[in-house]
């Protein structure tokens, strides 16, 4: 899919497919939902699209996530998703979106971790008595 956007939104794509696939050896790609790439770690990271006049990153928690380098630029009223519309000229900061990668993934590796109350113990197996 990406290969097939001769102009500069492919070149675009593939910057941000690179940065995020270089961020954590883990993470899990699937093309999904009518052809759009998916990135996984412990929950989905983010979903990209290619628009006509813009290339798409939305993150799933985004609303949840600090955004020191202020990459996200759309989606801000929302209460879960956040994303970054990468337009014309504009460059990647791969660095910047490594860290915001690494962070969605501590924040899924967070929120999938159950943790037991205090002082509460593991439940006793029944065993049989031996005859």
């Amino acid at each position: 899919m990406i290969e097939g956007l001769t102009d500069w939104r492919g070149k675009t794509f593939a910057s941000v497919r690179k940065a995020i696939l270089a961020a954590d050896p883990q993470i899990v790609e699937e093309w999904k939902w009518m052809g759009s790439p998916v990135w996984y770690r412990d929950g989905i990271i983010a979903v990209g699209n290619a628009h006509k006049g813009k290339v798409k990153l939305t993150f799933s928690h985004g609303a949840k996530l600090a955004d020191p380098d202020q990459l996200f630029n759309a989606g801000l009223g929302g209460g879960t998703w956040r994303a970054i519309d990468f337009l014309e000229g504009d460059k990647v900061n791969s660095s910047a979106l490594k860290r915001l990668i690494r962070t969605a993934i501590a924040y899924n590796q967070a929120k999938s971790t159950k943790k037991a109350p205090a002082g509460a113990r593991p439940k006793a197996t029944k065993r049989t008595k031996e005859p």
